[in-house]
């Protein structure tokens, strides 16, 4: 395996494999601007290259996949997704709303809440580490989870168990989210990375035309777009804006802050 590094994002190259890794283990893997622009980057770079038949999206160390959306980074004033420009159009961590041919495998070595999980449920396939977490804990802090969640969780596992995790924010762990479906397979931490490339490697081998034919086809996905997302895409934004004025939204975060229990408006 041969690999180039750019902060915040590590990305390696194995056989027809591309690896991209979250490089924040200090911040738990949370997205920034640098981290949406490099991942987003790097899924570009794997869709123009007809070698690469892959993508693996993952996080470093082995405590967290990703933490989700870096709060710091939001409280200085940044702006974590374009609004603007070619990258606008992919949405958290250039990596949710970023349709390409390519097989994408989310190998998840760890806490997954949050923007993770919708990282997870943007991904093909996963493969989750035995001590993996998964959830939308978004309305505990008065906030919505924007980015896919809210319409993508019910499409994938069971109607009624996603809109009880997705109304108490309450989290999973791997075994259940294994059972539920929302990920393939569940392996010892430190078989993750390993099993990713294992099924990469399977899908390296078959006709690369044929399966990403397949994938588009599957998908619905058509010139970067899938075409059945777009309404909810545009009512999911319109609804996060309008929480995230709130007076609830203000709250959320600030009780969390202060060690407290939420005292909620509805305002």
């Amino acid at each position: 395996m041969t690999s180039t590094q750019t902060a915040p994002v590590t990305v390696s190259r194995d056989e027809h494999t591309l690896v991209i890794t979250l490089n924040r283990p200090e911040a738990r893997n949370a997205i920034d601007a640098a981290v949406t622009a490099a991942v987003g980057d790097a899924m570009v770079s794997a869709e123009e290259d007809p070698q690469i038949r892959a993508v693996i999206l993952t996080g470093s160390g082995d405590k967290s996949f990703c933490a989700g959306a870096d709060l710091k980074a939001i409280a200085r004033g940044e702006t974590i997704v374009p609004t603007e420009g070619p990258r606008a159009a992919w949405g958290f961590a250039g990596y949710v709303a970023h349709h390409i041919s390519k097989p994408t495998i989310a190998a998840v070595n760890g806490v997954a809440l949050g923007g993770g999980t919708e990282l997870v449920l943007a991904s093909d396939i996963a493969v989750a580490s035995s001590s993996a977490t998964f959830g939308l804990p978004e309305v505990k802090r008065g906030i919505i989870a924007g980015a896919g969640g809210v319409f993508r969780l019910p499409q994938q596992i069971p109607r009624k168990i996603a809109h009880e995790l997705m109304f108490t924010g309450d989290s999973i762990g791997a075994e259940h989210a294994l059972r539920l479906g929302l990920v393939n397979y569940v392996v010892a931490p430190a078989d993750v990375l390993t099993r990713a490339l294992q099924i990469a490697r399977a899908i390296g081998d078959n006709a690369p035309l044929a399966v990403q034919a397949s994938k588009r086809v599957a998908q619905n996905i058509v010139d970067g777009r899938v075409t059945p997302e777009v309404d909810s895409w545009e009512l999911s934004a319109r609804e996060r804006a309008s929480v995230r004025n709130s007076d609830d939204a203000k709250e959320g975060p600030r009780a969390f802050a202060e060690k407290r229990t939420p005292v909620w408006s509805g305002r």
